[in-house]
This record gives C-alpha cells, structure tokens and sequence, in this order.
C-alpha cells in the first residue's frame, strides 16, 4: 500500500529492530511513516561498525534466533532478508580438553525429537539426565506463574544436580535471559525452554545473520522508503509533547506535512487544527499525528514531558525506574591460522559461553579475511567482566579459549577487539513482567515498542519485532483502522500438540 497525502503521519523514535518493525508494518498499511534515528546507522543494539582499534567492521554483539522466534522471522521475509540467516540444526556442546557433545533433532515426534542426542550425551553423567528430564516433563505439563522468585529455586525444588544447571539450565537460559538464573523470573525462563526445546524440532533451530547487523537492517530503512516513508539518520529528538490541537502551515510544522490551501479542515485555507504529537528534533519542532516511541526505557524516561500532570504520566514514570540492565559482553580475535572446523560452538565449564567463527558464518564478502580465522566469543550476564581492563578481558579470552581448542597455544593473536555493553538488555527478574507497560500509553497518539515493554518475552530479537508489531496495531485501531501485524507462535508438533 503506497501512503497518500492526507494519510496520517507518523513519527517512529529510534531505528532499532522495534522501530524497524513498527515503521515497517505502518508504511505498509499506508502510514506516512518518518523514522527518527539519532546515530548515523540503523539497528540500535542489533548493529555493526568499523571498530576503530582494528579497521574491521564488527557487530556490537553476535545475534542470533531460534526457529520459535516467529515474528522476526517474518519481519526479515517482510524486508527481503530472510535469504541473509545461516541455519544450524545441532548445537555443539565443548569440555575444557576439546570433548564434543552435539544435541540434535531426530525422527521422534516432539518433545522427544532430542532424545537420542541427549541420551548420548558425554558432557552430562545419568544423574544430570535423569534430573533434565524430570524437570523438562513438569514444564510440558505447564508453565510455572511468577510467584517473585527466581527459577533457580524452581531448578532447587524440582531436584536438578549441579551438572544439570552448569551444562544445561545455565548455558540455555543464561545466554537467552541475559539473566544469572538466581535473579530471573521463572515464567520467562520456562517459557524460553518450552519454545526452543520441547514444542517442536523446528522451534530449535539456530540461525545466526550471515552478513553485518548493519547490512542486515538497512534492507528495513529501504522497504520504509520503498513504501512512500522517510529515514532521517543523526536526528535526535530531544522532547515529545501531545497537543490538543495544532495549526498546520508554519514552517518546520510538521516535518513533510506541511498543510497547502485547501488541505485544511473543511478544505479553507492554511490553518486548520488537529489533535497530534510535537516532537523536539535537533532543535526544531516537528508535528505528527502520531507517534511510536521505540526507545530503551532509560531514554523514555528523560522524554517524558516534566510538566504533564501525575496523573498523566505518573505510572508510567515510576514503572520505568524500576527496570534494571545486564550486561553483555563480545570478544573480537583476529588469528594468523584456523583454530577449529566448527562454526560455532558452546563452551562449558568457563567464563566464556559461545564462540562463533565469523570467518565461517559470514559471506566471504563480509569476512574480511581470507586465511587464518575470526572469532567472536559470547559472555552474556558479564557484570564479572565490566571492570575489567581490556587487556585483561583479552588474555582471559585467549587462556580459555586454548582449553577448547589447542591451536590456540600455537596461533599468533594479530589483533583483538573487546566490546562492553554495559547496559544490553534490561534484567527479566522475578515480578519484573509487572510493570513492563503496554504499547498504549496516557496520551492517545502515542505509542511505546521496545523489548522491555509487555510483549510476554524476555529482551531478545523477536520481543523487539513482537512490540513494534504490537504498537502499530494499537496505532491502527487509535486512527479507525484494523490490521494485524502479530505473527502466532509456532504450532506444537508430534505429542506436544495433545499437552
């Protein structure tokens, strides 16, 4: 659908994969969509740029998805991306000394699809299968409510051994919650396992983007434009406010929906008066009719109009400083030869959590390296490692990593790169879905999407898509239309559709 003149405009702040989606989902519905991104690129968190260290173009952080996150999976089909996923369908789990364990599907029916790779498993004794499998049959008979307290204490009173939460509970969910799991609420942490493990085959898959975040985003600044919208790159908007009514025709006023004669209400003139949304943008002052704020909650609450009465936006206020972060952190190492034949891999038992060979997974355009191997390590929930030097976060890097892989001992480190994100993801605790807020807010035109807001997922890819879809529905129904952007989860298989 191609956007018309009198189309209502909207504004999308922030060109992360929510406002992406959003802006994406609007444009297409005949929205005159202009999205707001205050940094020079699109993708937010889920980005790429030249590290000025090595002159190689890295990812922020390694993003990955799982075959159960329906929504981004249709957000890349939407934007022609789809085609730049790599595809895994087994997890290769490593020991300290280079023993593999690999996890994958078979020809059993869900949720045993797992079992003969799990039966076989070297890197867990019968003791922690047995204490898997008990606790995975009481998450298919239902998911546990959030009763404040965190799922190692559900791991605790459902009997699991300590190899069981080291080389299962915690390598899963650690990495997908952002989360120690003494601090994660426990729905979120069930809900994870339920939709990656025992729902279907299909709902395990990895897929890991085989071309630089910022590559991969991009294609959704283009379908925007493609669809009569606009992407304004280095415009920070510094203030929102509603407005009852606003007088069309001034300059700057509002920002390509500038009223002509005969444009306004009742087609008379150059002044006409609506209700819409003033947003501050470098300095100047822009109307929309309507506006989606796809932010991270620290940067809403400094939005958030200071004279607007309590009752306005005093909820929402308070709900936002509750939230708390967790950090993650990447490590980028260049080596002179190959150190492994494998793409990616768990590592257990150490401080790192995942290596992924980039040199491998990303197309030979975007690898940067013809000989030798680049390697980006994976520590999420690193609060450990945030007051650590780089140099240090380094050479623990390269002592762990010659634990998994002895050619390490032998290789030469030609050039690192370590990223800190101190504040990655907010922390899912116990209680926390209690007062992340809905895409609605106290004023009538706009909107929230963010992966922090009510999307019933933790901070991942698909909860971001999955607000964004959700605050351009409740845009639509706001402005008389209905639509539906929401993709549903994915179908149960084999015994799991009778659980």
């Amino acid at each position: 659908m191609t956007a018309c003149p009198l189309s209502p405009s909207v504004a999308v702040v922030g060109g992360g994969l929510s406002g992406l989606a959003a802006g994406a989902a609007l444009a297409a519905e005949g929205f005159r969509v202009t999205l707001l991104e205050r940094r020079p690129y699109l993708g937010g968190r889920a980005s790429s740029y030249e590290h000025p260290g090595t002159g190689e173009v890295v990812d922020n952080c390694q993003h990955v998805l799982l075959g159960c996150c329906t929504n981004l999976t249709d957000f890349y089909r939407r934007i022609g991306a789809a085609e730049l996923v790599r595809w895994y369908d087994r997890l290769t789990f490593l020991e300290p000394g280079g023993r593999r364990t690999v996890i994958g599907g078979s020809w059993l029916p869900a949720p045993l699809h797992a079992l003969p790779s799990f039966l076989t498993a070297a890197a867990l004794s019968w003791r922690d299968k047995l204490a898997i499998a008990r606790a995975l049959v009481a998450l298919m008979r239902r998911l546990p409510v959030d009763e404040g307290r965190p799922f190692s204490d559900w791991l605790a009173a459902h009997g699991q051994t300590r190899g069981a939460v080291k080389r299962f509970w915690e390598i899963v969910l650690v990495s997908s919650l952002n989360e120690e799991l003494d601090r994660a609420s426990t729905p979120a942490a069930a809900m994870v396992i339920r939709e990656s493990f025992l729902k279907s085959a299909q709902g395990g898959r990895m897929g890991v983007p085989r071309v630089p975040l910022t590559e991969l985003y991009s294609r959704a600044g283009d379908y925007i434009r493609e669809h009569a919208g606009t992407v304004e790159l280095r415009a920070a908007v510094e203030a929102f406010k509603p407005v009852e009514e606003w007088t069309g025709g001034e300059p700057d006023l509002p920002g390509g929906d500038e009223l002509v004669p005969g444009q306004g209400m009742g087609g008379s003139g150059l002044i006409a008066s609506r209700a819409g949304v003033r947003l501050d943008v470098s300095g100047k002052p822009r109307m929309f009719d309507y506006a989606v704020l796809a932010v991270p909650f620290d940067a809403l609450e400094r939005l958030l109009p200071a004279d607007m009465p309590v009752a306005k936006n005093g909820d929402l206020r308070a709900a936002l400083g509750r939230f708390e972060t967790s950090p993650i952190t990447g490590v980028h190492l260049w080596f002179d030869r190959q150190i492994t034949d494998l793409d990616h891999a768990v590592l257990l038992d150490r401080t790192i959590q995942w290596m992924f060979q980039k040199s491998r997974i990303l197309d030979e355009r975007s690898a940067q390296t013809n000989q030798g191997s680049y390697l980006e390590l994976v520590i999420s929930a690193s609060n450990s490692l945030v007051r650590k030097s780089r140099q240090e976060i380094i050479d623990l890097a390269v002592q762990e990593l010659a634990d998994f892989f002895p050619a390490v001992k032998d290789a030469r480190l030609l050039k690192a790169a370590v990223i800190k994100e101190v504040h990655a993801t907010f922390s899912p605790q116990p209680g926390s879905d209690a007062y992340r807020p809905r895409s609605a807010t106290p004023w009538s035109r706009v909107f929230l999407a963010g992966d922090w807001t009510a999307t019933g997922w933790p901070a991942t890819m698909e909860g971001a898509v999955r607000s964004g879809y959700l605050a351009a529905e409740a845009l639509c129904r706001a402005a008389g239309r209905e639509a539906r952007f929401l993709v549903p989860d994915l179908a149960p298989s084999g015994f799991m559709r009778f659980v």
